[in-house]
């Protein structure tokens, strides 16, 4: 390597390791890096918005590269929603080459302005890295979801009717993207409060942009922030939050494994057929196992990628369980069909 390069090398190196005798800023890489070390690979990705949040990630995942010898790709999403977001994307990718940070803009080309925006670009957005890490062989994307996110997305979900599953699903630090996936998402920063990435972001590269919609009132994120933050002055805290979140999870827990229970006693897989039989017990069960199981199996059998809708799941059973019609009826990709004293699930054709 030529000695030009190796200063560079050099300089940029200082420049990350340099900000790490700040203690705040050393306390969260330190936290970081043991929520990261158990989890990634030799290589990952970021996914950056551009927002405080993912800047001050992408600052952590660059110094744990350097310190670590790891790949890391940075993927900026360029979403169209708004007039400037194309030059928001390429102020962003401008000031991470400042930093040696070498990152691509993935751009969501076709916005469907009729269903809810924020939902569309959050979808399209996973769609696009989880391409992008297919192709570069990356199993690991790195979001900076965080402490005030988590609290958020509770709410939220519990505002559209979420079931218990729902409810805890964001508060797993790695899950998969979808329920085939082989790519995991990884949220290092669950446990760190929006306030310590504001000073990180602001004290290493200075730059951010700004989300209007983080203000407008027509987004239910944005109203739920207000009514949390109504909440923590009557005394809603972190811990009790966290606490709560943690037994809903047991719980969680405890019925997961009477659903794989009944699964296994109560069901048989048919390999050749791709079909599943169903006999009179599966569906004598309580009311969450029986609803789980069937989702999980229809899922199974469907090849989809997501659970089918949980209003009709819950439709179908009581068909299943109240009726002596035997007509077949099409669900998620199967076609389900009641006998005498079982069910069977197979493939649509």
């Amino acid at each position: 390597m030529k000695k030009k390069n190796l200063s560079v090398k050099k300089t940029i190196h200082n420049f990350y390791f340099k900000k790490l005798d700040d203690p705040r800023i050393k306390k969260i890489y330190l936290n970081f890096k043991k929520k990261i070390s158990i989890h990634v690979p030799n290589k990952f990705c970021v996914a950056v918005s551009g927002g405080v949040d993912s800047m001050a990630l992408s600052f952590l995942a660059k110094c744990y590269s350097l310190e670590n010898n790891k790949k890391v790709y940075f993927f900026i999403i360029d979403h169209k929603l708004r007039k400037n977001s194309t030059l928001e994307a390429n102020s962003v990718k401008k000031k991470l080459k400042l930093f040696k940070i070498s990152s691509n803009i993935l751009t969501i080309n076709k916005i469907n302005k009729k269903i809810n925006l924020q939902s569309f670009a959050r979808n399209n957005r996973y769609k696009l890295i989880i391409n992008q890490s297919l192709t570069k062989k990356i199993d690991m994307i790195l979001t900076a979801h965080h402490k005030d996110d988590l609290i958020e997305n509770f709410f939220i979900r519990l505002l559209r009717g979420s079931g218990l599953r729902g409810l805890i699903s964001f508060s797993k630090i790695k899950s998969k993207v979808t329920l085939d996936d082989k790519i995991f998402i990884l949220r290092p920063l669950l446990d760190m409060p929006k306030k310590d990435l504001i000073y990180l972001s602001k004290n290493t590269f200075n730059f951010y942009v700004n989300d209007p919609s983080n203000l407008d009132d027509k987004f239910l994120r944005v109203k739920v922030r207000k009514l949390i933050s109504n909440l923590e002055k009557d005394g809603l805290t972190f811990n009790k939050f966290k606490l709560s979140l943690n037994n809903l999870s047991k719980s969680n827990n405890a019925i997961d494994y009477y659903v794989q229970k009944n699964i296994n006693d109560n069901s048989n897989y048919l390999k050749l057929s791709n079909s599943i039989i169903l006999n009179d017990d599966f569906l004598k069960q309580p009311d969450e196992i029986a609803f789980r199981s069937l989702s999980e199996l229809i899922q199974k059998i469907g090849r989809k990628d997501t659970f089918a809708r949980g209003a009709k799941v819950e439709n179908l059973l009581k068909y299943l369980r109240s009726t002596n019609n035997y007509s077949k009826k099409t669900l998620s990709g199967c076609i389900i069909q009641k006998l005498e004293n079982s069910v069977i699930i197979s493939l649509e054709k």
